[in-house]
C-alpha cells in the first residue's frame, strides 16, 4: 500500500535565506499512524509542517528540490484550497488562523465552504464546542480570547473537517494542564473512531507520549536525525544532545542509577517494571528571609467594560529576588492580571512602589519599573530587522548607537539569539520571535519582569537558557513573575506559586506543596508532574523525590 505521505530527497531554501532550511528530506508517513516531529528551536520542523499544508511554497515563497507525494500523487502541484480539503492543520500561531467573527462561525467556517446543510453544520458546531469547553464563547470574538481559549478555537476548526490527514504545530502550547490532557485524549478518540492519521509538531514530548505514538521523527539542523519507535529514542542520548527535554520520570530515573534500553515501555511510566531503586537521603528545602517588598498592590479591582467583575479587592505583593508561578486554567484571568500589574489596563486601587504609592504614575514610569512580555509575540513586533526590534526602546529612551549596540548584543546572547541578529523577523520561527520580544524587554533592565508563557514553543536548550538567565536576574534583586502552564518548571524554577481561579489567588505557597494538593489542582485545571506518579511506583514521599530532582538540577 503506497504511504499517505512521501517526501522524496526534498530540500527547501526560503528566498530570504543563503541556505536550505530543509534538507534531502526522506520520509514516509503511512494512513493512520501517530507521528510526533520533535527537534530544537531553528531545526525545521515547523517549515515542514508548512510544506505539508501548502503554507510553502503558496504564502512562504523559496525553491524546491525533490518531491512530495500524497497517496503517489504529486503534491506540490495542488493549489493551497486542494490541500485542505487532504490536510487539516492548525497553525503555531492560532490568531493568523482565524476567520469568523464569533468562535462559532470560526468553527463552522470548514463546513460552510463545504455547503452542508445548515441543519448538520449546527449540530456539528454544537457537538465539538461542547468537547472542547467553548459552548459558553460561542458568541465571543477569537481574538478576545485567552491563549488557550484561542488554541482551542483552532482546535475545534480543525476537527470538524474530518480529514484524512491532521496536522498539529505545538498544539499543547498554550493549554493549561488539564486543557492539554483532555486535548490529547479527544485526539485519541478520534484517532481510534475515524483511523485519521496524526502529525504532531511539539517540545513537550511528554505529553504527546499519552497519544501512544507509533513514531517520533527528531530534527537537526533541517535533517532527520532519526525516525523510529519512542522506546529506541526515549533509551538513546540523542534526546539530550538535541536539546530536547526527556520527560522528567526518566530524567529521575537515570539519575537513581536504572539503566534504560529501547526493550522497556520507556514511553508510558503506568506499564513500566522498576527494579529496586533507593532514594538518597535529602537535605530539607530551606526557607529563606523575606525580602524587601518592590512592589504591591492592594484591593486590585477590575472589570472589562460591559462584563462582569473579573478581580475584587485582590492583593499581590513581588519581593526583590524572588521567581513566581502564576498559574490557572485558561481564561481566568492571568495575562488580564499581569496587563493590570504593569499598567497597561486601568485598575481601581492602590499601587506602591518599594514602599511608596505611586497609584498616578505614568505608563512610561510604571514600565521603567514593570516589564511586561506578551504571550504573541506578534503582538509586540514593529521592526523589521532582528536588532532594530531589541534596540528599539533603548534608542526611544535617547541612549547612544554604541551604548545600545552594546546592550542589545549582549542580550541576544542571553537569548541564543546572536547567530540571527542581522536576519529579518519574518524568517524566524515562532519561538524565535518569542525570544526577540523577551530580548527587548530584558534589554530595558526593568526591575519586575512579567513574562507570559516564557518557554512555550521553546526547546531544552533555549529553555535552561533563558531560566538560568532569569534565575540570574532574580539573584541581583529583580522579581520575575512568569505566567505559565509548565508544572515541571514551576517545580524546576518557582521560589512561590501563585494560583489564580475567578479572580482569586486561591494559593500562594511553595511549588512542592501545591503539588501534593490534588483537590486544588483539579479546581485550578493543573496537574502534577510525573515525578509524583514516579513516586507512588517507588512507594516514595513524591515531596522527597522532588526535593532530590531539585538538588540534582542544581548541581549538573
Amino acid at each position: 500500500m503506497l504511504p499517505l505521505i512521501q517526501f522524496k530527497e526534498f530540500s527547501f531554501q526560503y528566498q530570504s535565506q543563503a541556505e536550505p532550511t530543509l534538507k534531502d528530506i526522506n520520509l514516509d508517513i503511512q494512513q493512520g499512524e501517530k507521528v510526533a516531529i520533535i527537534g530544537p528551536s531553528g531545526s525545521g520542523k515547523s517549515t515542514l509542517g508548512q510544506c505539508l499544508n501548502g503554507l510553502v511554497p503558496h504564502v512562504y515563497r523559496g525553491e524546491i528540490q525533490g518531491q512530495l507525494l500524497f497517496q503517489g500523487q504529486d503534491l506540490l502541484a495542488s493549489s493551497i484550497v486542494e490541500r485542505s480539503l487532504l490536510i487539516s492543520s492548525i497553525l503555531q500561531d492560532t490568531d493568523g488562523q482565524f476567520i469568523g467573527q464569533t468562535v462559532a462561525e470560526d468553527v463552522a467556517f470548514a463546513l460552510e465552504n463545504d455547503a452542508l446543510e445548515t441543519s448538520v453544520i449546527r449540530d456539528k458546531v454544537a457537538y465539538w464546542l461542547d468537547k472542547l469547553g467553548l459552548t459558553d464563547l460561542a458568541q465571543q470574538r477569537p481574538q478576545d480570547l485567552s491563549g488557550g481559549q484561542k488554541q482551542a478555537v483552532g482546535l475545534g476548526g480543525v476537527l470538524i473537517d474530518e480529514s484524512s490527514l491532521l496536522l498539529f504545530d505545538e498544539p499543547l502550547a498554550n493549554l493549561d494542564p488539564q486543557a492539554a490532557h483532555e486535548s490529547l485524549q479527544l485526539l485519541g478518540r478520534l484517532h481510534e473512531e475515524t483511523g485519521s492519521t496524526l502529525v504532531i509538531i511539539e517540545h513537550r514530548l511528554e505529553e504527546v507520549l499519552e497519544l501512544g505514538l507509533d513514531r517520533i521523527i527528531l530534527m537537526e539542523n533541517g535533517q532527520i536525525a532519526f525516525d523510529g519507535n519512542p522506546n529506541q529514542l526515549l533509551a538513546s542520548p540523542l534526546l539530550t544532545r538535541a536539546g530536547i527535554r526527556e520527560p522528567l520520570y526518566l530524567t529521575v530515573l537515570r539519575e537513581l542509577g536504572m539503566e534504560l534500553s529501547a526493550d522497556q515501555p520507556l514511553d508510558h511510566l503506568a506499564t513500566l517494571e522498576l527494579p529496586q531503586l533507593s532514594l538518597p537521603e535529602v537535605s530539607p528545602a530551606k526557607s529563606g528571609q523575606e525580602a524587601e517588598v518592590l512592589a504591591q498592590w492592594t484591593n486590585l479591582s477590575f472589570a472589562y467594560p460591559g462584563r462582569p467583575v473579573l478581580f475584587e479587592n485582590l492583593n499581590l505583593q513581588l519581593r526583590q529576588g524572588e521567581l513566581v508561578a502564576l498559574l490557572g486554567k485558561n481564561g481566568t484571568g492571568k495575562s488580564t492580571l499581569a496587563q493590570l500589574l504593569s499598567g497597561y489596563l486601568p485598575a481601581q486601587g492602590q499601587y506602591c512602589w518599594q514602599g511608596q504609592e505611586v497609584t498616578d504614575q505614568s505608563l512610561a514610569d510604571r514600565a521603567n519599573q514593570v516589564g511586561y512580555v506578551l504571550q504573541n509575540p506578534n503582538q509586540m513586533i514593529s521592526q523589521t530587522m532582528i536588532f532594530d526590534e531589541v534596540a528599539r526602546g533603548l534608542r526611544l529612551r535617547g541612549l547612544a548607537e554604541a551604548e545600545v549596540a552594546a546592550k542589545v548584543a549582549a542580550v541576544l546572547e542571553i537569548c541564543g539569539l546572536t547567530p540571527f541578529r542581522n536576519w529579518p523577523i519574518s524568517a524566524l520561527s515562532y519561538g524565535q520571535k518569542k525570544r526577540v520580544t523577551i530580548a527587548a524587554i530584558l534589554v530595558l533592565e526593568p526591575r519586575v519582569l512579567i513574562l507570559d508563557e516564557p518557554t512555550a514553543g521553546q526547546d531544552q536548550a533555549h529553555y535552561r537558557e533563558m531560566m538560568d538567565f532569569l534565575q540570574e536576574l532574580a539573584g541581583l534583586g529583580h522579581a520575575i513573575v512568569m505566567i505559565t502552564h509548565d508544572m515541571q518548571l514551576m517545580l524546576e524554577y518557582a521560589d512561590r506559586a501563585l494560583v489564580l481561579d475567578q479572580g482569586k489567588i486561591i494559593a500562594d505557597q511553595d511549588p512542592r506543596q501545591l503539588l501534593s494538593q490534588p483537590e486544588l489542582l483539579t479546581q485550578a485545571h493543573l496537574r502534577t508532574t510525573s515525578l509524583f506518579e514516579l513516586a507512588a511506583k517507588l512507594q516514595a514521599d513524591p515531596l522527597a523525590l522532588s526535593q532530590f530532582y531539585q538538588e540534582r538540577r542544581k548541581q549538573a
